[in-house]
């Protein structure tokens, strides 16, 4: 071995080395590059004979996390990106040009459709939000660049439930790609590849990672679509980190046991608070699939409670812009996911001042319950 001065050897702290070593867990590669034995090896990463690069172009790591749901939702690849936003970004790229046009559902979060309305502008990309409830009203907003149908299977916050079957009967009739944001039913709901639809979106960032603890995006689909998508990711600078992407696969081990006890408590919940004389109306979806409705319950107490006082009574519950996690959390849409769209707009989609969207955590279902209820009678008018 070759002695350095101290500061090559402070910088030098491990030896160059081939092979690999066996891990239970896959070792986190947090690393900005890969390292090439000579000049043929790295020409050979060219030809299509090395596996990675740079990290912005691929990383071990982030690709575990995207095969991981990939493999949970039924699909064949995926990729994974820095944010839900940017995976389904990258997926709107990798279907649309300038002069194309998206149909759009009209109720999906708050986020996904400022950046439908306004940001794609930019990218000469039209875009028609309609009521996805109505089929007549999607078919007569096609017109001859539609190229995507996009839409969510439980929507945010009012959780409707997408008709996938009904949309991909649809798309087929004009040839149209569809896409659906299936973050709030996760593959342990629903797997929207296997009901027909080409690309699935998550915000990773929400029940997939499922700790509060990390912010990442994932699109799976058709690999010819994926393909498209990945391309965008590495030249636009949408990719991950590589520990964010251990964190989610990490996360992904205990979804299955996790998405069980939000669901039963969410259940719980919503069954409890619908005789409750501080709510006007409980949001909660009849029927998701046979493991259960979803982790989320909407209430709207607009009328019946005072709603500052309601989130001021809410004792250990936190009040957080996001959703998921083991903890239960409430947010308020009209002032966070939603205060993009103008008050008219809110007011259509039954958005009103009074609703509160309930992540439903992993909690005892009494001890949930019993924070509610005492929020709603400390704040009932």
């Amino acid at each position: 071995m070759v002695k350095h001065h101290f500061n090559t050897e402070t910088v030098h702290l491990s030896e160059k080395r081939l092979g690999s070593f066996t891990s239970k867990v896959n070792p986190i590669y947090q690393t900005s590059a890969f390292a090439f034995g000579d000049l043929e090896e790295l020409e050979g990463y060219y030809q299509g004979n090395g596996a990675y690069l740079y990290t912005r172009v691929g990383n071990p790591n982030t690709d575990d996390l995207a095969l991981a749901v990939a493999n949970l939702e039924g699909a064949p690849t995926g990729v994974a990106t820095s944010s839900g936003l940017s995976a389904i970004l990258a997926g709107i790229l990798a279907v649309t040009k300038t002069g194309d046009h998206i149909v759009a559902t009209n109720d999906t979060y708050g986020g996904t459709y400022h950046m439908l309305e306004n940001e794609l502008k930019d990218f000469g990309i039209e875009v028609s939000f309609v009521s996805f409830e109505n089929q007549e009203e999607i078919r007569e907003s096609i017109k001859a660049n539609t190229k995507l149908l996009y839409s969510e299977s439980i929507t945010n916050p009012l959780l409707r439930v997408e008709d996938l079957e009904e949309l991909t009967k649809i798309a087929k009739e004009y040839n149209i790609i569809t896409m659906i944001d299936n973050t709030f039913a996760t593959p342990f709901l629903c797997q929207p590849y296997l009901k027909g639809i080409d690309l699935v979106v998550h915000s990773a960032t929400k029940y997939i990672g499922g700790h509060s603890d990390v912010t990442a995006g994932v699109l799976v689909g058709q690999q010819d679509l994926i393909a498209k998508a990945r391309a965008k990711i590495v030249n636009l600078g949408l990719n991950l980190s590589p520990f964010e992407a251990w964190l989610g696969t990490r996360g992904i081990k205990t979804l299955s046991v996790r998405m069980e006890r939000h669901v039963n408590n969410a259940q719980f919940l919503a069954d409890q608070l619908k005789s409750h004389p501080g709510v006007c109306k409980v949001y909660y979806p009849d029927f998701v699939s046979e493991k259960g409705n979803g982790p989320i319950v909407t209430i709207d107490v607009i009328g019946k409670c005072d709603v500052q006082k309601f989130f001021k009574s809410l004792s250990w519950i936190k009040i957080v812009p996001t959703l998921a996690g083991v903890e239960t959390t409430v947010s308020y849409p009209a002032a966070t996911s939603h205060r993009a769209l103008s008050k008219e707009l809110r007011d259509e989609l039954g958005i009103t001042e009074g609703v509160v969207r309930i992540s439903v955590g992993i909690e005892d279902p009494e001890d949930i319950l019993a924070a509610f209820l005492n929020a709603l009678d400390q704040s009932i008018l």
